[in-house]
């Protein structure tokens, strides 16, 4: 397989490619949509170069079928990558000057996180419960029936109060 077939082949498909991507990565993860294209055709040059492909179908049908399975991939790393980001302000509330925590507390401090989350209040130990689950901003303010803005403002004070009752240990 040299460049020039490839690109050949790369130009006959694109529009099947990129097809594929646009139906199966989510609409949120669209900057991701060149990503998942390029790792598509890697996948599929380093197919063809070892002599994987059987011909058994069409090629554009073969790098459609690599396309929405690169896509569905991308969406669910890029959904892992947000719940470690949005989850990540737990770490926060146990961090203690110079007393960083460490991940195999983390269990133990996310128990210990949950008991003090059914101290607060119902508005707030509703929107910290729905938070921990990795609900956004937005779908908390849709189930709870609340301004976004509201929803903000009641998470950070939440955090805030929590961040002081495990501070203070009880």
């Amino acid at each position: 397989m040299n460049e020039a077939v490839f690109a050949g082949i790369i130009k006959e498909t694109k529009g099947v490619v990129l097809s594929a991507i646009k139906k199966n990565l989510a609409g949120h993860y669209a900057h991701a949509v060149d990503d998942v294209a390029q790792e598509t055709y890697v996948r599929a040059y380093n197919a063809l170069a070892s002599g994987k492909f059987r011909n058994d179908s069409a090629l554009s049908t073969w790098l459609y079928t690599i396309a929405r399975n690169e896509a569905l991939r991308m969406n669910a790393r890029l959904k892992r990558e947000e719940r470690k980001n949005e989850n990540s302000w737990i770490f926060g509330l146990f961090q203690t000057g110079n007393n960083p925590v460490k991940e195999k507390d983390l269990e133990s401090d996310v128990s210990e996180l949950r008991k003090h989350i059914s101290s607060l209040s119902l508005r707030y130990r509703s929107i910290m419960a729905l938070y921990c689950d990795g609900f956004s901003d937005a779908e908390i303010s849709e189930k709870l029936e609340l301004p976004v803005g509201t929803v903000k403002s009641s998470k950070y004070r939440a955090t805030e109060e929590l961040r002081r009752l495990m501070l203070k240990g009880g």
